[in-house]
């Protein structure tokens, strides 16, 4: 077993400076005077931070409900059988950021190779009596495991450390959870909470079932009928399963509302870029700085769930959208991807794919690899992509011939400083979809409705006024083409 927080062996380090290596560099967390709405809302989010608690709850977690709010002091552990030791504790550094993140302090981490984790406990009986001795140690109160535990590995490590013991899964949920802002960001939030806990329920003894006789007509007892009645665990199961389907219902209907909402942007030939990328890249931090739109950026993972959209224009006067979408993760629980389905379907409906990766990450070729996964997953290979390295201030030489070594045709910008941006626009504006037609034509002047929808949807390279009407030089879509067919010059 191999101990990931050292005081001897830099390279695995999981906490630096008291953070961890995940979030990247603090300086992209600062703001400026202009920023007030950004900062009334981290300001808003961490006034629901837990407050310093002393111990563990364990011996009561039947009602959670009622449990004070505590920062949670975690140890970390990891078992890895394929691939190196560098992903391995990648891995690892990113389940501090994910803990942090979520509310928690780090205390040290543990990471084990074996052929594959033991089916009882995990760790295996001997390492996870050593585990023990460091919690007890520690006096840590959590310890997150970073890949998910089936419900048997959960109980018997409990039963083992004493404290309480969750998955990687579970804290992903719990920053979901937090973080949801919006009435259907939080339902799919809450239908993935209920997926995860269904198989994870457990019963609490003879108390809490409802055991009925086998009563048979009105003289009492019938032979051979006699059985339990149905337990308090059954009940549970069917209230949450009620309760997912109500919520796949609701979680329908707003997906009707935004596909109406899609539907009205291709209608009028809007092309649509999505930003999609993983999480803490820069996703928003790069919509503020190519629209101005006053995302909420703050240096943690998943800091934005909700899907936003944006207005733009190119050099030549074309109007498209920025979709903002939820980053991704590796291991992303597959209950968030489904239900955040609806929501990542905007990439698949997008007609240029802005791929951004954090450039300064000690693994963007993880990076890379995880979001092209879930990309393929909605079925928007096919859409082309530009791969955006942001954070280009924080990249030496070295690093940016590597970066090229993964994505020859890569931008690399920097949301915080500018650098870049013009060439990611102009990227932008030669693969986005241009106007078929090119033509002339003579609109009247009762007719201001075409011109303004030939300014507004298609291209307009030149115009004048002439006693018929507005001559105007323009590339144009079909739609646009059959509107001013009698209208054209030949």
């Amino acid at each position: 077993m191999r101990r990931i927080i050292s005081a001897t062996q830099s390279a695995a380090h999981v906490i630096t400076d008291g953070k961890a290596q995940a979030l990247g560099d603090a300086s992209y967390d600062r703001l400026s005077d202009g920023d007030t709405d950004i900062a009334l809302e981290r300001e808003e989010r961490a006034g629901l931070r837990r407050v310093s608690g002393l111990s563990t709850q364990l011996d009561d977690i039947t009602e959670v409900e009622y449990r004070e709010l505590q920062l949670e002091n975690v140890v970390l552990i990891g078992v890895y059988s394929r691939g190196s030791l560098q992903d391995a504790e990648n891995s690892m550094r990113e389940l501090a950021a994910l803990a942090e993140t979520a509310g928690a302090k780090v205390l040290d981490g543990l990471l084990q190779r074996r052929p594959h984790p033991d089916p009882a406990t995990y760790l295996g009986r001997g390492k996870t009596e050593d585990l023990r001795e460091l919690v007890a140690k520690l006096k840590a109160d959590t310890v997150i495991a970073d890949s998910e535990l089936a419900p048997s590995q959960r109980r018997a490590l409990e039963d083992a450390v004493k404290v309480k013991v969750i998955d990687r899964t579970a804290v992903i949920l719990d920053i979901f959870a937090q973080h949801a802002k919006s009435r259907e960001s939080k339902a799919q939030v809450e239908l993935a909470q209920l997926e995860y806990l269904l198989p994870r329920l457990r019963g609490w003894g003879q108390s809490m079932s409802r055991q009925v006789g086998g009563q048979v007509g009105a003289t009492g007892v019938g032979m051979g009928s006699r059985g339990p009645g149905e337990t308090k665990i059954e009940l549970d199961r069917r209230r949450i399963n009620a309760k997912m389907a109500k919520l796949r219902r609701e979680i329908a209907q707003m997906k009707h509302s935004r596909e109406t909402k899609r539907a009205m942007r291709t209608r009028c030939k809007v092309p649509a870029v999505a930003i999609a990328g993983y999480t803490n890249a820069g996703k928003s931090s790069l919509l503020n700085r190519l629209t101005s739109a006053g995302a909420l950026v703050q240096n943690e993972l998943f800091a934005t769930l909700d899907t936003a959209v944006r207005q733009a224009t190119t050099t030549d006067g074309r109007i498209f959208t920025y979709i903002d979408t939820v980053g991704f993760v590796r291991s992303l629980p597959h209950q968030l991807v489904e239900a955040f389905r609806s929501t990542f379907e905007e990439i698949a409906a997008a007609d240029l794919i802005l791929h951004v990766v954090d450039g300064s990450h000690p693994d963007p070729a993880a990076q890379l690899k995880v979001v092209r996964e879930v990309i393929a997953e909605v079925n928007a290979s096919e859409i082309i992509e530009i791969v955006v390295f942001n954070k280009a201030d924080l990249i030496s030489d070295n690093q940016r011939l590597v970066l090229q070594g993964l994505a020859s045709d890569a931008v690399f910008v920097s949301a915080k400083t500018g650098a870049g941006v013009a060439d990611l626009l102009a990227r932008i504006d030669e693969f986005l979809p241009k106007p078929e037609h090119d033509i002339t034509a003579i609109v009247p002047y009762d007719r201001g409705d075409l011109v303004n929808q030939m300014h507004e949807h298609n291209r307009v390279i030149s115009f004048d006024y002439v006693t018929a009407g507005t001559l105007m030089h323009a590339q144009v879509s079909d739609e646009m083409l059959a509107r001013l067919q009698q209208y054209l010059v030949s």
